[in-house]
């Protein structure tokens, strides 16, 4: 399997961090994140960008938001960036002019076969079994009434009432599907993202997630990508053992179990269970600490399944976590997850990773340089990059739980942020690990008390990171092709190759 480019990727929406498609791709081409970033996953920059769900409930993903550029702005970006797009296999938005036909027309319109109805699934009915073993990320059952064509339907809605579940076994889904592939790779995108592609295929009694039918799609999708030159990532929150089950079946997954058990080690001073994860993890990974999902939490609980396995963290353990992330952030992360906003997922908490952090700079450099020493493709998201606290603000003006994690940046804010000594350490340990010839082998991991140790060895060079998580101490050591180096202060000393 050819790996896709491993040096250092940024996560972010092309509005809030530069206005536009021209202004990321110009800012990306200008210090410090030239050095810093060598590709960019751009988040949903469809028709609308804006809409219910942050871009990811497209009108039109065919289709480039004219208020943030064209398929020719990411065309250009692709060339001197390794360029990443999210594809949107589940389901497109409710305002969609397909979706709207099938509403004024029902059974007789030509996209009625695109969208999947209860019906469509379940065509002799479903029984109380089979509906409650479907495996939804938001309480209750997956569907919205709705009427099509003047006849009442229950629509498939997995994640909310504005995003309409696609059938991509149907002629016209996989179509959709294909133009949109199209797309990418006449832009020059290498990676696609599939999104929520684990709730794609439904099967009448299972949980219709991740299931074997799943895989075939996933398979079949893949080879229709690599085909237009492109690799695939799919992104899945689930049991750890079942990730690195779908790690061996696909070109590249998200390390999702990495924030949170770094989190942990850092919350107890314990490297056991995170040095335990660092032998056993997939190394086709795309390792990230944040995201603009907020922190996942459940890919290291225990498993859901009945008679599932034990999870790396235990109930109590996961509990202790989520309120540590809690009081990390002075309770600000409270207000904005589960029940106290409008979105409900169940897998998350919704903090910034600084804030999940206290704000204490040295730890949260420590976390990063794990992250970076992690074998894998690092993505850093760009509120991360920023080391942004808690928009709080946002978050009570939009009552949208993941906007305290989706900041909006000018000119001036993005100056005052890139002013930071944090902020100037993690950009320069990401041109750092893109630098050093270091990172193309695999991690050798040693805990001694409550200190772990990372070593890195490429052609002529090697790393070694050693953090103590009790006090958050951290010291890197290197030899690369301009000699020995060292540093025991990220903060003040970043390190250079």
């Amino acid at each position: 399997m050819v790996r896709p480019d491993e040096r250092v990727q940024l996560i972010t929406y092309a509005d809030r961090l530069a206005g536009d498609l021209p202004g990321l791709r110009d800012l990306l081409r200008q210090e410090p994140f030239a050095s810093a970033f060598a590709g960019v996953h751009v988040l949903p920059f469809y028709t609308p960008f804006d809409g219910a769900d942050a871009g990811f409930d497209p009108s039109d993903h065919t289709a480039v938001d004219p208020r943030l550029g064209s398929w020719e702005d990411v065309r250009d970006l692709s060339t001197t960036h390794t360029t990443m797009m999210d594809l949107i296999v589940n389901h497109v938005s409710s305002e969609s002019p397909m979706f709207q036909d099938v509403v004024a027309h029902g059974r007789e319109s030509e996209f009625a076969d695109v969208f999947l109805t209860m019906e469509s699934v379940f065509p002799e009915g479903a029984t109380e079994a089979q509906l409650t073993a479907i495996y939804r990320p938001r309480p209750g059952l997956p569907f919205t009434p709705m009427t099509l064509g003047g006849e009442k339907r229950l629509v498939w809605t997995t994640f909310t009432s504005q995003q309409i579940d696609i059938d991509v076994s149907s002629q016209g889904g996989r179509a959709y599907l294909e133009r949109i592939l199209d797309r990418a790779g006449e832009a020059g995108v290498r990676l696609v993202r599939l999104d929520a592609v684990g709730y794609a295929v439904k099967v009448p009694g299972t949980t219709s997630f991740m299931i074997p039918e799943s895989f075939d799609f996933i398979e079949e999708f893949t080879d229709q990508a690599r085909a237009r030159g492109v690799d695939v990532l799919v992104e899945v929150h689930s049991y750890f053992r079942r990730q690195m089950e779908i790690a061996s079946k696909v070109d590249l997954v998200y390390d999702f179990a990495l924030p949170p058990l770094v989190l942990h080690a850092l919350y107890t001073g314990n490297p056991a269970v995170l040095e335990h994860w660092m032998r056993i993890r997939p190394r086709n990974a795309v390792t990230v600490l944040d995201t603009h999902d907020g922190i996942g939490i459940i890919d290291v609980g225990p498993s859901s399944d009945p008679g599932g396995g034990p999870g790396l963290l235990s109930d109590a353990q996961m509990d202790e976590l989520v309120e540590g992330i809690h009081e990390h952030s002075g309770g600000t992360s409270r207000e904005s997850t589960g029940a106290a906003a409008s979105n409900l997922d169940l897998y998350q908490v919704n903090c910034t990773f600084y804030d999940a952090l206290g704000q204490d700079d040295r730890r949260y450099l420590a976390a990063r340089a794990i992250q970076l020493f992690t074998p894998g493709i690092p993505q850093v998201y760009y509120a991360g990059a920023f080391a942004a606290p808690n928009d709080m603000a946002l978050l009570r003006a939009t009552g949208v739980g993941r906007d305290i994690n989706r900041p909006y940046y000018d000119q001036h804010s993005r100056k005052a942020a890139l002013d930071r000594p944090v902020v100037k350490a993690l950009l320069a340990l990401c041109a750092f690990r893109n630098e050093l010839p270091a990172f193309d082998g695999d991690v050798e991991t040693t805990v001694e008390g409550s200190v772990l140790t990372m070593t890195r060895r490429g052609d002529d060079a090697w790393a070694t990171l050693a953090v103590d998580l009790g006090s958050g101490a951290t010291v890197i050591e290197w030899e690369g092709p301009t000699g020995l180096g060292a540093t025991e202060d990220l903060l003040e000393d970043p390190p250079k190759a």
